[in-house]
């Protein structure tokens, strides 16, 4: 879970990481009154959106008094920031800016380890930093058991160029990072601009943090952080249900019982659907897993018929654990669950059922004569068929 840039701002503010007063506001006349409560002769008024490039896309303006901030405000709530609606901004108190850097705490899974980067040059992209000037970010691994002690600390300030008191209090900023990582079960913590301010002060100016979700049985208070408003609502229904699942943009619903089977379902429909008009795509990403019940499979099935942009679904399966007659079970039972409820399976469905009790599933399909249902017996077969019928 990405959280907003104010919630970063006060999860770093509870572990002691210095930081500037921000107040959050949803109207103009909100941002007018924090900025007064501010008090700053400067204040800054930041879009809280999920997104980067902010201040090249206007969300991130000047104000130097509370009138002059209910007017950025009124600019920026509002604006879309790459598809993000701006619903919220931060004012902040300003700061007087004497040197930017750049800070970043997270996951490296190829590595199977944490990665630390750090360079006196931030406020910038630090992508296109990485790829122009690589020598200027330094990159050091942290061993997840450890995390950032003292020694790591200094090692990572070193190898960025910093010396002498900036330097020690840095170890001492990149530590307190460390403990929010590691605290907050967090893959990312990153700090873009980390800024000396005139008079010596090394704080805080931006934050970012995402957390690991499977980690939210640790972190009971993780569940405020959430945006319901900005969840997309299928997700959400999906996720009430235990479902792995992720929506996508195509036509296409795709259920499957194991992650690499899924992946290359999505694939392989990907690939049958450029023969037809429109070049369906799939519409989701859904895992049953290798236990599911039938119970699970009439809930994913109602999730995805419940997707407007779906035009037909692919239930591929290849019984293991999950035997495939337990599968058709679940399929008939959806069906059998929507009628219940006045509603109706509106898309064409392509069953495709290997492995496991495979004969046995397709004879409970076929003698369930569900409507819009036909059953394919190979993979490739089924793709193309899913994917005719989406563009039909």
């Amino acid at each position: 879970m990405d959280l907003y840039e104010y919630q970063a701002r006060d999860l770093f503010e509870g572990y002691g990481v210095p930081v500037l007063r921000g107040i959050t506001a949803t109207t103009p006349a909100e941002a007018k009154e924090a900025a007064a409560t501010i008090g700053s002769p400067v204040v800054v008024v930041k879009a809280q959106v999920k997104a980067g490039g902010r201040g090249k896309a206007g969300g991130v303006k000047v104000a130097k008094s509370p009138d002059e901030a209910e007017a950025r405000a009124a600019e920026i709530l509002g604006l879309d920031i790459k598809g993000h609606l701006v619903k919220t901004v931060m004012v902040a108190e300003g700061a007087d800016i004497a040197e930017e850097y750049y800070f970043s705490l997270l996951l490296d899974r190829a590595e199977r380890r944490y990665l630390a980067m750090c360079s006196k040059e931030g406020g910038m992209d630090i992508e296109t930093l990485a790829v122009e000037r690589p020598d200027a970010l330094a990159r050091i691994p942290v061993d997840p058991r450890v995390g950032i002690d003292q020694a790591k600390a200094d090692e990572i300030v070193a190898a960025a160029g910093f010396s002498g008191p900036d330097a020690e209090e840095i170890a001492r900023l990149l530590q307190l990072l460390g403990t929010v990582y590691e605290k907050e079960d967090a893959t990312l913590v990153e700090v873009n601009p980390l800024v000396k301010t005139a008079d010596g002060k090394i704080i805080a100016l931006d934050a970012k943090v995402s957390l690991d979700e499977n980690a939210e049985f640790r972190h009971p208070d993780h569940a405020a952080l959430a945006d319901k408003s900005a969840e997309n609502p299928l997700e959400a229904a999906a996720k009430a249900k235990g479902l792995n699942y992720v929506k996508l943009d195509g036509s296409v619903g795709i259920i499957g019982n194991g992650a690499g089977l899924v992946m290359s379902t999505l694939d392989v429909v990907a690939y049958a659907g450029e023969e037809f008009p429109g070049s369906p795509k799939p519409a989701n990403f859904l895992d049953i897993g290798g236990g599911a019940s039938a119970e699970i499979m009439a809930s994913g099935l109602e999730i995805i018929i419940g997707d407007e942009q779906v035009k037909s679904v692919f239930v591929n399966v290849f019984g293991g654990i999950t035997a495939c007659d337990a599968v058709a079970d679940g399929i008939v039972h959806a069906f059998e669950l929507l009628a219940s409820r006045d509603e109706r399976v509106n898309v064409p469905l392509v069953v495709r059922l290997d492995g496991n009790n495979a004969e046995l599933g397709r004879q409970i399909l076929a003698a369930a004569n569900l409507p819009r249902l036909e059953q394919v017996d190979t993979m490739d077969g089924a793709a193309r068929r899913v994917a005719e019928l989406a563009a039909s």
